[in-house]
């Protein structure tokens, strides 16, 4: 029985699949759902049995339409910076985390699902998805962090016209200034190619890939010199069980057997 009433979510093969599940209101955010996200989040990081995670929406017309509506509409200036910095928290939280966490986007990302999106490691999007931060057209801005990681993915002038313009784009669009890996046909080929592409992931040293992860995180920090995080992270590679392992296997020519030590 699952342990939330706005998520879905199934391990297979050490890969979470984490589905967002208010169809009925094209899988906006609420509150709700952005704590059960949290508790989701947090039991990748916690459960050893957790080797990485897809994010998706149920059915295929949206992936997550946005944040809940009414809820905006009852924000004022004493609870709208709180409600900004929760949702934040979460989406930080899956951006920090050292287990590789990829968004499978099906139809509409708009708003915190957009946003939601870009905090996932690696992003992969249906012919049918839909991408955009129309916060301007409410009289507001993206709060879960919008600003900063879509100027990130795709450079200041194309995030400035996004999201002053609040156009949506397409998949294709999305894919040609940075803002997706890859595009596919179906949701099912959507499934299939992020399952694909995490089985590959995990299948390396987990270690070296949550240094990796770590290492481009700190590229965009201010608080970080990237090129020292990278220096220190390689030295860290060489106390793991994994590199002797990795190594060795590439020396007898055989496939290393990693387990993240």
């Amino acid at each position: 029985m699952s342990l939330y009433q706005n998520l879905t979510e199934e391990i297979r093969n050490g890969i979470l699949t984490l589905t967002v599940s208010r169809p009925e209101h094209l899988n906006a955010l609420n509150t709700s759902t952005i704590e059960e996200l949290r508790t989701a989040i947090q039991d990748v990081y916690d459960n050893k049995e957790i080797k990485g995670c897809i994010i998706t929406g149920e059915g295929s017309k949206s992936f997550v339409a946005g944040a809940d509506i009414k809820e905006i509409a009852e924000l004022n200036e004493l609870n709208a910076r709180k409600f900004a910095e929760n949702g934040q928290e979460v989406f930080s939280l899956i951006e920090q985390c050292e287990k590789p966490i990829i968004a499978a986007i099906n139809g509409f990302a708009l708003g915190g699902g957009c946003e939601l999106a870009m905090a996932c490691h690696i992003r992969i999007a249906s012919e049918n998805a839909k991408f955009g931060q129309p916060e301007v057209n409410l009289g507001i801005i993206p709060g879960y962090g919008g600003t900063q990681r879509l100027t990130q993915l795709v450079g200041k002038g194309k995030a400035l016209e996004l999201m002053t313009t609040g156009d949506m784009i397409t998949a294709q669009d999305a894919k040609s200034i940075g803002l997706v890996n890859h595009v596919v046909e179906t949701k099912e080929e959507l499934m299939e190619l992020s399952n694909k592409i995490m089985s590959k992931i995990i299948s390396k040293a987990p270690l070296a890939v949550g240094m990796v992860i770590n290492c481009v995180n700190a590229y965009y920090s201010s608080e970080e010199n990237g090129f020292q995080a990278e220096a220190n992270f390689f030295s860290n590679c060489t106390k793991t069980e994994d590199f002797h392992e990795g190594t060795k296997a590439f020396i007898e020519k055989r496939k290393p057997e990693f387990k993240g030590e």
